[in-house]
């Protein structure tokens, strides 16, 4: 962000708060070719003022919202009484600062392998299941109407639109073949009834002493079925090592579900539950694929990006335990 962009941004937050605005420090946090996320420390009149500022760097990921209509969805979930950091302002075309929003940076714990290890958050850790459960049948049961403009789509077309994207890199792996006819055989054609969160997982939680603060990044919000982000969160990637807890690497499955119909959820079919979770695994194999043919194509000269690529192996192990044993 340039010195220019930091004097639109102090006009763009005085005009939010309606009082003189100040920014004292900014520092960034993630930046590349996609996107940018930079914490600044301001001062609102004379108060202090800890906010975040995510902007797009490039036109929007495939398959991702525009900053602007990611901070509607958060915004809209927060309404409904989802924990979220507030929206303070989206940047118009005026603004001259892009695609992007700024909301409240709030206190906890983001880096899930330190939240999931550490002693000082087993307090939190306990807490989770329910917490996430709660807070996902409360999302689940805003009308999908109040979604303006949010895209989705069946589970079957959602499923042709993954195969057709596989297919688009041109590789043929046997296991993701048979994942799809696998998932093809169960899915059936359920219609999108449900505001999903699309990355609900550790990793997208910021996390507290007490548990659950804030639910993160809304850039794969989407219609769909509920389950889908319940079979997300319990994808083995996003456990980072606490494999023995299938939830989110602090739970367990039943207590997911048992929590989440006793919140005012959907009661969880176990057969379609598993489904789901094959479907997130598969799901998260072909980001590998993507972020891999990102460097490979050079769209994205990326080593980050190609060391992800080549965890397409674990997917296919975790794909053959899970359609034959159930679990992993």
């Amino acid at each position: 962000m340039t010195p220019h962009d930091r004097d639109r941004l102090q006009m763009v937050l005085a005009r939010a708060a309606r009082v003189p605005v100040r920014i004292e420090r900014m520092v960034a946090l993630t930046g590349g070719a996609s996107s940018e996320t930079w914490s600044v420390d301001a001062q609102r009149g004379r108060e202090r003022w800890p906010l975040i500022v995510q902007r797009a760097a490039a036109e929007p990921e495939p398959g991702t919202l525009a900053r602007a209509a990611q901070a509607g969805v958060q915004a809209l979930a927060g309404r409904h009484g989802v924990p979220v950091a507030g929206v303070v302002a989206v940047f118009g075309e005026r603004d001259g600062l892009g695609d992007g929003f700024v909301m409240d940076r709030l206190e906890g714990e983001a880096l899930a392998p330190r939240w999931l290890k550490d002693e000082g958050f087993a307090g939190a850790r306990a807490a989770l299941t329910g917490q996430c459960a709660a807070v996902l049948a409360r999302l689940h049961a805003v009308p999908v109407a109040e979604a303006e403009g949010l895209r989705g789509g069946s589970t079957n077309a959602q499923l042709l639109a993954m195969f057709e994207n596989y297919r688009r890199f041109r590789v043929d792996l046997p296991v993701f073949d048979l994942a799809f006819a696998w998932i093809a055989e169960r899915c059936g054609d359920a219609p999108a009834d449900a505001i999903v969160h699309g990355d609900f997982r550790s990793g997208n939680l910021l996390v507290g002493r007490q548990g659950l603060v804030a639910v993160l990044d809304w850039e794969l919000a989407h219609l769909g079925s509920g389950a889908e982000d319940l079979g997300w969160l319990c994808v083995n990637a996003w456990r980072f090592g606490v494999w023995q807890k299938p939830v989110g690497g602090f739970g367990e499955r039943e207590d997911l579900y048992r929590a989440y119909a006793d919140a005012g959820g959907a009661a969880i079919d176990r057969a379609r539950a598993h489904m789901w979770e094959v479907w997130g695994t598969l799901r998260w194999g072909l980001a590998c694929l993507q972020l891999g043919h990102d460097h490979v194509s050079g769209r994205v000269r990326s080593v980050e990006r190609a060391a992800i690529g080549r965890r397409v192996s674990e997917v296919e192990a975790d794909l053959l335990h899970l359609i034959r044993f159930g679990s992993v």
